[in-house]
């Protein structure tokens, strides 16, 4: 049993030894790999961090261009709108014109028309006149068959044609 009993036999100095050599290797640990490990983690959560706070800055951002933008779209549909309107307006406008001056050419080309026939009419009238003054010269030099002097042929043909002018 002694054989067994140095195996489970405790050493002081090797336990001693042992408990500094973890010790050093301990601070050999903190100094040479915690320390490093521990500011490049503190590193990269700082970068995550600032990645973070990037997203969410570019987040606002893209909201407030998306406000912006639907803000600019709807100006621009209403300025469009009122593009057509008042496009639609001056047509309006433009039509009533051409239809007013159609309308007044129109009655410029009736009133000429008007003008013609009556200026036709009365030369017409007076053609037939002339030409009855005539017929009724003859008919009176026939009928009266004495001779009249030039004032009294002038009078009778003046009746006549009065009286004929009144009749039409």
């Amino acid at each position: 049993m002694g054989e067994y009993l140095s195996f489970v036999d405790i050493n002081t100095w090797e336990l001693i030894f042992t408990w500094v050599n973890l010790l050093i290797l301990f601070l050999l640990m903190k100094k040479f790999l915690f320390k490093p490990v521990r500011a490049i983690l503190d590193k990269r959560e700082e970068e995550v961090r600032k990645m973070y706070d990037d997203a969410e800055a570019a987040k606002t951002d893209a909201a407030a261009l998306e406000a912006q933008y639907s803000e600019k779209l709807a100006g621009a549909q209403q300025e469009a709108r009122e593009i057509v309107e008042a496009a639609r307006r001056r047509a309006a406008e433009q039509s009533g014109e051409i239809v007013s001056e159609a309308r007044n050419k129109a009655a410029d080309l009736l009133q000429k028309a008007n003008v013609q026939i009556e200026s036709e009419r009365k030369d017409a009238v007076n053609e037939i006149k002339s030409e009855l003054s005539s017929i009724a010269v003859d008919i009176a030099g026939k009928v009266i068959e004495r001779d009249i002097n030039e004032k009294d042929h002038e009078k009778l043909i003046q009746e006549f044609i009065d009286g004929i002018g009144e009749a039409s």
